[in-house]
C-alpha cells in the first residue's frame, strides 16, 4: 500500500483532526506516508494495534535517533530538530543505558510527597486565580492553564516563580518547533546547566538533587538534557490536559454538574480528553532497525516512524470497544506504551495537577462559563499537540483569597 504522502505541516490539523485521521487511514490503512517541515520523510503509524507493535518491540523499532537514514535531508536551521536531536537521554537511549537512565528519573520523580505536591498545586491555584477573579473574565490559557503546570515543575526543581516562567516560555517556544525552536532550546540548556551547578554544589529536597545524588551516577553534562526532558514531558502536555478538560466541561452537558461544584466528573472528563482530544497527538519516533513491513507498508532500515498516539486512539478497531464501556478505559496509549512510557510517578503528578487545577478553579468561580461561542474557539495548528488557542471566560468577580 502506498500513495502521495500527507504534509505533517500547515493549517489541516486545526480544524477536525479526526476527520483527517480518517481519511489518512481509508487512503493509506494504519501506516501512513508523511513529510514533516522541508519535505522531510517519515511514516505515521495511525493504527492502535501497529502502535502498539512499534512500542513493543524494540529491537525492530529502536528509540536512537543515530540511526536515522534521513539525515542528510535535515538543514540546521530545520524547526523540528530539537524533537529528533541525538541527545543522550531516557527518552533517546536504548538498552541497559535505557534502564539505567529510567531507573534514576522514576525514582527521582517517586520522592515527590504526593499530599504536599496537592497542597501545592492548590496554593499555585489560589495565587493565579487572585491575578483575575476580581474581574469579570479572563482568558484561562494565559492566565492559568498554560502557567499551573510550570509554576509546578519549577517548584519541583526548587526554581522560583520568576526563573520557572522562563524556563517553560522557552520550552514552549522549542515544542512550538516555529524560527526560534533551536535558540529557545540553547536557552534552556544554558539554564539547566546552571541549575544543575548550584544543586551540585547546595543539594535540596528536589527532583534535580535526587536526581544527580542517584547511584546512577550521573554527570552535570548527562543530567543536564535529561532534566530538560522532564521538564518537557511534563509542562506542556499537562497543560494542554488541564485546558483540553475545560474546555469539555464548558461546552458538554453532561458536564455542567462539575461546575456546580460536584467533583465526580472531573476525572471522567480528564479520562474523555485522553481519549478525544490527548495533549501530544504526534510523537517522534522510533526507527527501523532492519527492513520490515508493517501495515501493508514496506519500511526500510534507519526510516522513521512518528507515533500516532491520537490516531490510534480514534482507530475504530479499538473504539467501538472503549465507546461500549464509556471513556473510563485506560487503554489509551495517551502515555505511550512499552520501555519508553511516560513513567508512572509522571502521571501521578500531572494527574494531581490537573484534577487540581479543574476543582480549585470551579469552587473558587462555581459560575464560570466561555465567553465566546464553541464554534469561535481556536486550536493551536500543529499536528504534534492538542490544545485551543486561548479559552475566553466570563464570571461573576470575587474576592481574592489574598485580600482576606
Amino acid at each position: 500500500m502506498s500513495g502521495c504522502p500527507v504534509r505533517l505541516h500547515g493549517p489541516d490539523f486545526q480544524a477536525d483532526p479526526g476527520s483527517l485521521y480518517e481519511k489518512m487511514r481509508a487512503e493509506h490503512g494504519p501506516v501512513v506516508p508523511v513529510t514533516m517541515e522541508g519535505d522531510v520523510p517519515a511514516w505515521l503509524v495511525v493504527g492502535y494495534r501497529e502502535l502498539h507493535h512499534v512500542l513493543n518491540t524494540p529491537g525492530v523499532f529502536a528509540r536512537s535517533s543515530s540511526r536515522w537514514n534521513a539525515w542528510h535531508l535535515v538543514p540546521q536551521d530545520w524547526p523540528m530538530l530539537p524533537m529528533v536531536m541525538q541527545l543522550p537521554t531516557v527518552l533517546y537511549s536504548e538498552g541497559a543505558d535505557h534502564r539505567r537512565r529510567a531507573g534514576a528519573v522514576s525514582d527521582a520523580l517517586s520522592g515527590t510527597d504526593l499530599h504536599e505536591l496537592r497542597t501545592t498545586t492548590a496554593r499555585m491555584a489560589d495565587r493565579l486565580i487572585d491575578s483575575f477573579c476580581a474581574t469579570t473574565g479572563t482568558d484561562l490559557r494565559t492566565s492559568y492553564t498554560a502557567r499551573l503546570p510550570a509554576l509546578v515543575l519549577s517548584w519541583l526543581y526548587g526554581l522560583d516563580d520568576v526563573r520557572g516562567d522562563h524556563l517553560a516560555d522557552n520550552m514552549n517556544t522549542m515544542i512550538d518547533g516555529g524560527p526560534d525552536a533551536m535558540a529557545a532550546q540553547q536557552a534552556l540548556m544554558a539554564a539547566m546547566a546552571e541549575l544543575v551547578a548550584e544543586r551540585r554544589l547546595r543539594p535540596g529536597p528536589d527532583v534535580v538533587s535526587r536526581l544527580l545524588g542517584h547511584p546512577a551516577g550521573y554527570t552535570d553534562e548527562e543530567a543536564v538534557p535529561e532534566l530538560i526532558v522532564l521538564l518537557g514531558g511534563g509542562n506542556q502536555p499537562t497543560a494542554e490536559w488541564l485546558g483540553n478538560a475545560l474546555r469539555l466541561m464548558f461546552t458538554d452537558e453532561r458536564f455542567g454538574a462539575s461546575i456546580a461544584g460536584a467533583r465526580s466528573s472531573v476525572q471522567e472528563a480528564l479520562n474523555e480528553v485522553l481519549w478525544e482530544d490527548t495533549p501530544t497527538q504526534i510523537h517522534a519516533g522510533r526507527y527501523a532497525a532492519h527492513d520490515v513491513e508493517l501495515g501493508g507498508q514496506f519500511i526500510r532500515q534507519g526510516d522513521l516512524l512518528l507515533l500516532g498516539l491520537s490516531g490510534a486512539n480514534r482507530d475504530p478497531l479499538v473504539r467501538s470497544a472503549a465507546d461500549r464501556g464509556g471513556h473510563g478505559s485506560q487503554a489509551h496509549l495517551s502515555f505511550s506504551h512499552g520501555a519508553h512510557q511516560c513513567p508512572y510517578p509522571a502521571r501521578e503528578i500531572a494527574e494531581i495537577i490537573a484534577v487540581t487545577g479543574v476543582e480549585v478553579l470551579v469552587d473558587r468561580l462555581p459560575d464560570i462559563e466561555l465567553a465566546i461561542p464553541e464554534s469561535e474557539l481556536r486550536w493551536r495548528p500543529s499536528p504534534w499537540v492538542r490544545g485551543v488557542a486561548s479559552l475566553p471566560v466570563t464570571f461573576t468577580p470575587a474576592e481574592p483569597y489574598g485580600a482576606r
